[in-house]
């Protein structure tokens, strides 16, 4: 299970009910009511007194921060069924009130958060439908939000009228997209197509003057066959692969009698 590698402040809450009586097959997202950095939410969590806790903190800037470990309940959206099985996630808000809004760093770090985290514990993809009903019905939806649970607006509007979005972005990377929706098989093909191009104008015979006799040389004693399509082509600008560079050198040892 472990922790998220992402975590660049750490400060652990005596505020949770130990290890979780269910696997985590949840995340709930919720909002801070404020624009409180890492270290300022880890302080309050860590309080007795405060009663709460979340198992991450995101804050406007972005940073990440650790509050209760992964294998633990966390006290955060008023359903001890509910904190077993989620990650819970605090995100603070660049402005006081409805709709609380988030920055847009704060966003993008909670989106890769989120793609470790269902990396991590096997999450193949958050679902959203924005129905309460279907709470603990995983296999249709596995994103909560804390109005469901008490009379709170949170996670707030901003962030729950992108759950969709959300739970979008995070399946295109966990189905291996980039940030920019292309696979890596489309990737790949891509940039065989710009290398092929590139490399053609390396093929074109052209070559230094510096090296005229050294090529005369080369291809006269068959060091250097060329691409022979109906005349000679060194491609002398091309890239040498290391098949081809044992080539030579296996003709080189044959012209000095080594081979």
């Amino acid at each position: 299970m472990g922790n998220s590698s992402l975590v660049t402040y750490t400060q652990f809450s005596p505020n949770h009910s130990g290890r979780r009586s269910h696997k985590i097959d949840t995340i709930s997202i919720h909002c801070m009511a404020g624009n409180l950095t890492v270290q300022e939410c880890g302080r309050l969590f860590a309080k007795p007194s405060y009663k709460a806790s979340s198992n991450y903190g995101i804050d406007s800037a972005g940073r990440i921060g650790l509050y209760v470990d992964e294998a633990n309940r966390t006290w955060c959206t008023s359903s001890s069924t509910n904190d077993n099985r989620a990650i819970t996630i605090e995100v603070a808000n660049t402005a006081k009130g409805e709709p609380w809004p988030i920055s847009d760093a704060a966003y993008k770090s909670l989106i890769n958060l989120l793609v470790d985290i269902c990396k991590r514990n096997h999450i193949k993809q958050l679902l959203w439908r924005g129905d309460k009903n279907l709470i603990g019905q995983v296999d249709k939806q596995n994103m909560t939000v804390h109005r469901w649970f008490a009379a709170k607006s949170c996670p707030g509007e901003w962030l729950y009228s992108r759950h969709g979005q959300i739970a979008a972005e995070v399946n295109a990377r966990l189905n291996g997209k980039d940030d920019d929706g292309m696979t890596q098989d489309q990737f790949n093909k891509m940039f065989e197509k710009a290398m092929t191009e590139f490399r053609s104008d390396l093929q074109d015979n052209d070559a230094a003057t510096y090296s005229k006799d050294a090529r005369e040389w080369a291809k006269a004693t068959g060091l250097v066959a060329g691409n022979n399509n109906g005349r000679f082509n060194g491609m002398w600008e091309d890239f040498l692969t290391r098949e081809q560079m044992v080539v030579m050198m296996y003709r080189f040892a044959k012209i000095m009698g080594k081979a």
